[in-house]
């Protein structure tokens, strides 16, 4: 992503940042960014990059106005005011909007740990399903039929934002759903500067361990961190630390496997 990008979503972030952060709100912006994925002319015209700022903002403003909320308005014609690449960039950034009013509500009500821990174990529990995976995955299947699949394994098991957030997973990306969930608890964990960190282990830690290994995480990273912990016997002991794209292997299966790599070459 580019700089120019970044801070215009960061521009972005705080206009919804100071409307009042609601389901309500998130549910009107991915309705504004379904409409947009759906119609190529309005989405080209309202990021128009040969019209001025003023006048695409007038012209949201135009459409949507009696149609949705003040709040919701305010986001989307100020997301018309700034400059993207194309439509598609804009209609991502709405519908980013529409996620962070999500995860600011259930921060509000106290759940966004909640939230994020129950997204986390539902995109573990697809990688772990190939059968699961795939139906959910299915770009044949319609959309309305892979969230109620969803719904009807999960709903009594989560709360009702965690449930929300996974269905619009399936609705609004072309790519599977356990990197769009991981994607999705980046986004979260940003709304409380933290760095998602996923520690796999060979058994389950104690309380005491997790805060402990906890807080060495914070010390290195220097950095709050939103503690993903995957339980994995393959590991022989130790952890393997992921944080974004760099993984520190500690395992004793990690070592053996590097050892045999040196052996070979």
């Amino acid at each position: 992503m580019s700089a120019a990008t970044e801070a215009r979503q960061s521009e972005l972030d705080r206009v919804t940042d100071a409307q009042t952060l609601s389901a309500k709100l998130a549910g009107e912006l991915f309705g504004v960014a379904d409409l947009l994925a759906d119609q190529a002319s309005l989405r080209n015209a309202l990021a128009d990059p040969t019209s001025q700022d003023g006048h695409r903002k007038a012209m949201a403003q135009a459409i949507f106005t009696d149609k949705i909320s003040a709040d919701a308005l305010k986001v989307v014609s100020e997301a018309a005011g700034l400059r993207w690449a194309s439509g598609s960039r804009l209609t991502d950034a709405v519908n980013r909007q529409g996620l962070r009013a999500l995860f600011g509500a259930a921060q509000v009500a106290d759940k966004l740990d909640q939230v994020e821990e129950e997204l986390f174990r539902l995109g573990r529990t697809a990688a772990a399903d190939p059968e699961l995976r795939s139906a959910l995955d299915d770009r044949n299947a319609p959309v309305a039929n892979r969230q109620q699949l969803l719904a009807d394994l999960v709903a009594k098991k989560v709360d009702s934002l965690t449930l929300t957030v996974a269905k619009r997973a399936l609705a609004f990306t072309s790519r599977s759903f356990e990197p769009t969930i991981e994607e999705y608890l980046r986004l979260a964990a940003a709304i409380r500067e933290r760095a998602v960190v996923t520690v796999t282990v060979a058994q389950p830690l104690t309380a005491e361990q997790t805060e402990r290994l906890k807080a060495v995480l914070i010390r290195k990273l220097n950095h709050e961190v939103s503690l993903q912990i995957v339980v994995d016997p393959s590991v022989l002991g130790g952890a393997r630390v992921r944080v974004g794209d760099e993984v520190i292997e500690g395992t004793v299966a990690g070592r053996l496997s590097a050892a045999e790599q040196q052996l070979t070459q």
